[in-house]
């Protein structure tokens, strides 16, 4: 499981140092693509393989799954760790969550999420602002 929250900077050739807390648990190589609110999810290869078979299982027929998969998977790519604790992170991801220098790296459950600093900022001041409200309504999944 990825719990907690991580400062660091990715420099100029989009190289961005891992963890390593987070490292051993996302193994030499992992998935790293678009995620959502602005963010890059980054996904171990077993919980990429079981996220597609999820997605595999979208109805071809709707075009809001059609869109989905196809912009989650157009920019994904299989990331390796050198031997500094680094991956290389792609110009199209860099520019899709916005990474110019200072990052915040976050493990949430099976995955870690790649945030723009001031992004994260932003977040965190709404989230922990609503927080009651959302861990309210977070009895409708069952917690």
């Amino acid at each position: 499981m990825f719990m907690g929250e991580f400062q660091h900077t990715i420099d100029a050739k989009g190289r961005l140092i891992v963890p390593s807390k987070l490292r051993e648990q996302l193994g030499e190589k992992f998935v790293v693509t678009r995620g959502l609110d602005g963010c890059l999810f980054g996904y171990p290869l077993s919980e990429w393989e079981k996220l597609e078979e999820k997605l595999n299982e979208m109805p071809l027929a709707k075009k809001d799954a059609r869109t989905f998969v196809r912009y989650f998977y157009s920019a994904a790519t299989e990331c390796e760790i050198d031997k500094q604790g680094r991956i290389n992170i792609p110009q199209t991801l860099r520019t899709h969550a916005n990474l110019t220098k200072n990052c915040v790296i976050t493990g949430v459950a099976n995955r870690i999420e790649i945030w723009d600093e001031e992004k994260w900022q932003s977040f965190a001041v709404e989230a922990e602002a609503n927080f009651d409200a959302i861990a309210e309504s977070m009895i409708d999944f069952g917690l």
